[in-house]
């Protein structure tokens, strides 16, 4: 046995799959973009006001894959996120993930903490 796990092929008891977190991070998406923590992340990609590309270190089987995340909304109220195509970096890849911060008001808002988890 060589240690290695073989992520695409972990299954339960009844051989159904067993769906994993296959890549997650927490960065400060204020001033100049940086990773605090991560895993299968490797880097930010600063796409304009409240818009970002996450570049992951090893790609999705494809693109049907689900976004998860919150935000520290800087001490207001009502900062929220939401995942997919922006208009600055295009749709979604198994190798990238776009996503775009607005506030209650529906305007980009950039966010000291942003913390996003992708599933597949």
């Amino acid at each position: 046995m060589s240690g290695n796990i073989n992520f695409n092929g972990w299954l339960n008891d009844d051989g159904s799959e067993n769906y994993k977190c296959r890549a997650w991070v927490n960065f400060n998406g204020t001033g100049v973009v940086a990773i605090r923590a991560s895993g299968n992340v490797s880097s930010i990609t600063d796409g304009g006001a409240a818009r970002y590309r996450i570049n992951l270190s090893s790609a999705m089987p494809d693109e049907n894959y689900v976004v998860a995340g919150s935000v520290n909304p800087n001490g207001s109220s009502g900062s929220y996120m939401g995942s997919g195509v922006t208009t600055v970096l295009g749709a979604n890849t198994a190798s990238q993930v776009q996503i775009e911060l607005r506030d209650y008001t529906n305007n980009y808002t950039d966010t000291d903490t942003v913390m996003v988890a992708i599933f597949r």
